[in-house]
């Protein structure tokens, strides 16, 4: 695993759902064991171009979810290697029990894509805000669980996705307007943690994943100008969660603030509460949204409106430090 950190804090001109459909369509011409299902959302993902290239391994359920889930479930079960993509909540709250029965229980993988995951749905409302897929995803057994950051993070999770053969995977990710955080050259490991900034000095270690990433770089530039050192851990596999990260982070600093695009009653906060707790208690923090559910609006109002800014991360890392 190797990282460039871009640190510019700019919106990337390439769209996260244009890293799924093409990382897709090559990977779909070099193993012809791979599918895709959609359920009616391939034009909101770029993945049209899927259909048309592979018309026998790229389909479209419609808007039925709960069969479109099945329908992955079976091929999984035929041997194939499935993508499986709706908007986050619909693929979550929608088919949870056929990906839980069907693929889960029956020992099947299925890759089950998220996009819009949080206020990143924005105009789309609090009826496609997903503010606790995460969770439902974690609670299955042997499940693997991500939030990509940026274009470049999403591709590696893409490209590493069909190695991995027990248990579903779920990948939340946003479909357009991110900030790159990366460089191209970047790689990331399934299960590992990507320290961003640290330095012996550190007062504090903000662990953040997805859009949460870039907020926390610009935290982290705030406190230092304030003379505080805090360490960027990106935690962008939430399970299996890479605890001797998270320990090493712990012992180190003495107190962890969490930052994820997601109810914090249940996400990434609590994995690594749940990690401090069995193993070294330490003074912790959340920042995410605060028990609530959706609305609609920009993504930009929706940030400042539940507190998923760089200014919250700030006074949380703080709160922790004086904690200590």
């Amino acid at each position: 695993m190797s990282i460039t950190v871009i640190g510019k804090h700019e919106k990337d001109a390439r769209p996260c759902r244009d890293a799924l459909a093409l990382t897709l369509k090559e990977m779909m011409a070099q193993d012809k064991s791979i599918c895709y299902v959609d359920c009616d959302l391939m034009n909101c993902v770029n993945t049209k171009q899927l259909l048309t290239a592979y018309p026998d391994r790229a389909f479209e359920a419609g808007i039925a979810e709960a069969n479109g889930a099945g329908v992955s479930a079976g091929m999984a079960a035929a041997g194939k290697t499935v993508f499986f993509h709706s908007f986050g909540t619909f693929a979550s709250r929608r088919c949870y029990d056929q990906i839980y029965m069907s693929a889960a229980y029956a020992g099947l993988t299925v890759h089950v894509l998220g996009s819009d995951p949080g206020v990143t749905a924005a105009f789309n409302g609090g009826t496609h805000m997903p503010l606790e897929d995460g969770a439902m995803y974690c609670s299955i057994p042997e499940a693997t669980v991500l939030d990509a950051a940026d274009f470049v993070q999403l591709q590696s999770i893409i490209r590493q996705l069909p190695g991995i053969k027990t248990g579903v995977t779920y990948t939340r990710f946003p479909r357009k307007d991110v900030i790159q955080v990366y460089g191209d050259d970047s790689a990331f490991t399934i299960g590992k943690g990507v320290t961003l900034r640290e330095s012996s000095q550190d007062q504090a270690a903000v662990i953040a994943s997805g859009i949460l990433v870039d907020e926390a770089l610009k935290a982290q530039e705030l406190l230092a100008a304030e003379g505080i050192s805090v360490r960027v851990i990106d935690m962008f596999t939430w399970k299996p969660l890479d605890e001797e990260l998270v320990l090493k982070a712990a012992a180190e600093t003495g107190a962890i603030v969490t930052a994820e695009n997601h109810n914090v009653t249940c996400g990434l906060g609590s994995a690594v509460a749940n990690c401090l707790a069995k193993n070294r208690p330490t003074v912790q923090e959340f920042v995410g949204v605060q028990d609530r559910f959706g609305q609609v609006g920009p993504q930009s109002f929706l940030m400042d409106e539940y507190g998923l800014r760089a200014v919250n991360i700030v006074k949380a890392v703080k709160r922790a430090i004086s904690r200590k």
